[in-house]
């Protein structure tokens, strides 16, 4: 094995993480590619000679690579074209429910649940980088600084104010997938049935729900609805999908794929669930990045369920 082959091996043993990392940063799945495979580009062109610990070097530029992409993408906002960003759902990572094992699931590294990586959206892109990598990869301070440009104490500063704003913007999940999903059975059963009050007894009363529909000529349909009764009316539109969805596993919490017979995914539901009601509903519907998603290891034949 010559030099360059023992690079590449080295860098994929790597590459899990790195796309962790990126995902935490991005929430997007395509950039979070994009941002592992500059970070291979620019290793390829440095070599391995000079760097003595790898992993950091690696996590260090990948971190680089990622702040400078949620900088362009902050000023891109203040375009007028983005006035829709307040109904930002991630690109969700899903999984075959049956084949789940809830305790390795949350281990996985690309678990993160929909509700953070909402809020870490509304982070300033040093507040980001700096939550992400010290609090979920434990990067030292002193490494992190280095990346924004601070001093160690500065940097310290941008986590504590990221951890206080996801703190006081995460529900207190219920991580137990068996309740989750009893949750959410109920919620589709009274959708289904058109059972308002039903549907009221299911949702917090201060429910927030994130339709991401994307833009198509210049219009969008995507929408932003507070509250339990304004949010059961919405719901009440469940029942067009009856018998063409799947639960699922999203970002390991309980969802669901739409996904009418014969036809692509139409759209993809999660939700938060606490104190046995939901919380926060996420829906993408975005037919651009549905036809991205990774969909291997789910069956999409038969009933819906």
């Amino acid at each position: 094995m010559d030099v360059a082959e023992r690079l590449a091996d080295r860098f994929e043993e790597q590459r899990d993480r790195l796309r962790a990392l990126a995902y935490r940063m991005l929430g997007s799945l395509t950039e979070a590619e994009d941002a592992v495979q500059e970070a291979w580009l620019r290793l390829d062109r440095a070599g391995a000679d000079d760097i003595g610990n790898l992993p950091g070097w690696l996590t260090t530029v990948t971190g680089r690579i990622c702040l400078d992409m949620l900088r362009s993408r902050t000023a891109r906002r203040e375009e007028p074209m983005t006035e829709g960003f307040d109904t930002f759902v991630p690109d969700p990572v899903l999984r075959a429910l049956e084949r789940s094992d809830p305790e390795r699931e949350v281990l996985r590294a690309d678990s993160v649940g929909t509700a953070l990586l909402v809020v870490l959206e509304t982070l300033e892109p040093a507040e980001r980088l700096a939550f992400v990598l010290h609090d979920m990869f434990a990067v030292p301070f002193d490494d992190i600084a280095r990346i924004v440009e601070r001093s160690p104490a500065a940097t310290r500063q941008l986590a504590s104010r990221a951890r206080r704003r996801v703190r006081g913007a995460t529900p207190a999940a219920d991580p137990d997938l068996g309740r989750q999903r009893e949750v959410f059975d109920a919620f589709r059963a009274a959708s289904v049935a058109g059972d308002f009050d039903a549907l009221l007894a299911v949702l917090h009363p201060d429910v927030v729900l994130r339709a991401d529909a994307g833009t198509a000529g210049g219009v969008t349909a995507s929408k932003l609805v507070r509250g339990a009764r304004q949010v059961a009316e919405q719901a009440m539109l469940f029942r067009r999908f009856t018998g063409r969805t799947r639960l699922v596993l999203v970002n390991g919490g309980i969802g669901a794929l739409a996904v009418p017979e014969g036809k692509p995914p139409v759209s993809v539901m999660s939700v938060t669930v606490a104190e046995g009601r939901i919380t926060g509903m996420y829906i993408l519907a975005d037919r651009e990045r549905l036809a991205g998603l990774d969909l291997s290891g789910l069956d999409l034949s038969g009933p819906g369920g």
